[in-house]
């Protein structure tokens, strides 16, 4: 069975690209789903959010949250407001988010990415002894 790998975020994101560049530098393939583009559905989050915590995908340090209302943002306070939030301003996901099989990953870091991906190097046995 081959595992599916995709990269989800926005083309302009720094963390998204060099989330790409490593992926294809270690030819791994993968599929990009940009948010401006393709979209993003309430099923996909609510997949995510299955994994993991409602707010881990919120970036609460982006210009766009900035940018929202105060009582809007002080009104996310569980995954149904956070999911209602995401899908009306997708560019507050973290990103990037990758899912591979059954692994989901947010940000980019390349020991996470490595560990997944690469596998260890193989032992090198040692010789017989001769005694």
């Amino acid at each position: 069975m081959t595992v599916v790998t995709v990269v989800y975020g926005i083309e302009a994101c720094d963390q998204v690209r060099k989330a790409r560049n490593w992926l294809r530098a270690h030819q791994v393939a993968f599929r990009f789903h940009d948010f401006r583009a393709d979209g993003l559905a309430r099923a996909l989050l609510e997949r995510w959010m299955g994994h993991l915590p409602w707010d881990a995908l919120v970036n609460r340090r982006s210009t766009t949250w900035r940018q929202i209302d105060a009582s809007r943002r002080a009104g996310v306070v569980d995954q149904t407001t956070a999911i209602d939030l995401l899908l009306a301003n997708p560019t507050l996901v973290r990103r990037p988010v990758l899912e591979s099989g059954d692994r989901i990953l947010i940000g980019f870091s390349e020991p996470t990415y490595r560990a997944l991906f690469v596998p260890p190097p193989t032992p090198i046995p040692s010789p017989p002894s001769s005694t």
